[in-house]
């Protein structure tokens, strides 16, 4: 079946979506995706992505590029820049939303072997996308290199230990990235999405009605406005979800 001609503010783009099998991601690959991005989705599991691809398809006529692949596989990841740059010389952006939470416990109660998990999935795997892509970001007239983040990173709290730990250097990598490419048009934001009505938040509050949260696909704008604005700004702090709601709730109603 052939595909549907691109549409849209980002048609002509390619963007990489890391957890794009559910929540923030699954949102950030279909919200791109609508807006004309051919999608490369990287997930954990064969079947979440093709659900995600049949779901771009009835949206948009057209499909994603699905890689299965954990992101504590450093190889795979290595040689994902490689793969991309074959098939599309270029990567215009990226959208690092997977991370793993691994459960909340004392900071000495954490056994070494889940410590070593929590930091490949959430920190390694961060530095590991930016070596093997940025090349190709440099490529793009415009790449915007966008990481989820989260608000334990600056406050830490009790039992967070390795995902705050994880967090808080993932915030110290991307800032350095930014500043080390800010003479090129590649551009470098966090974004803290806050409370959402994710798994991860659900495993973190069990008793929480995920009703009261905003759900990920609210975060969608946000993300395609980084990617839209001519010049996002380094990223000497991080964009609060929550903060650019509020502002563009006020500026919307002050029309």
């Amino acid at each position: 079946m052939s595909e549907t001609e691109p549409t849209g503010p980002l048609a002509g783009r390619v963007a990489l979506v890391t957890g794009a099998t559910r929540g923030i991601g699954r949102a950030c690959a279909l919200a791109l995706g609508e807006a004309g991005a051919h999608v490369i989705a990287l997930g954990r599991t064969q079947g979440g992505l093709e659900e995600l691809d049949d779901e771009l398809r009835t949206l948009t006529g057209r499909n994603a590029t699905l890689v299965p692949l954990d992101l504590a596989d450093g190889a795979a990841l290595d040689a994902l820049g490689g793969v991309i740059f074959q098939r599309h010389g270029k990567l215009d952006i990226l959208v690092h939303a997977a991370g793993m939470l691994g459960g909340l416990r004392p900071v000495a109660h954490i056994p070494p072997e889940l410590w070593d998990k929590i930091l490949s999935v959430n920190l390694t795997s961060a530095y590991r996308l930016i070596r093997s892509l940025e090349p190709l970001m440099r490529a793009s007239e415009a790449g915007r290199a966008i990481f989820i983040s989260s608000s334990v990173a600056a406050k830490p709290k009790a039992f967070w230990g390795s995902y705050a730990a994880t967090k808080a250097a993932l915030e110290a990598l991307a800032r350095s990235w930014a500043d080390e490419v800010d003479v090129s048009p590649l551009r470098v934001a966090i974004v803290n999405p806050g409370p959402m009505r994710t798994r991860m938040r659900a495993e973190a509050y069990p008793g929480e009605d995920p009703q009261t949260l905003p759900a990920p696909s609210e975060l969608a704008p946000l993300i395609l406005e980084i990617c839209l604005s001519r010049d996002p700004g380094a990223p000497d702090g991080t964009i609060d979800f929550r903060a650019w709601r509020a502002a563009r709730f006020e500026r919307v109603t002050s029309a």
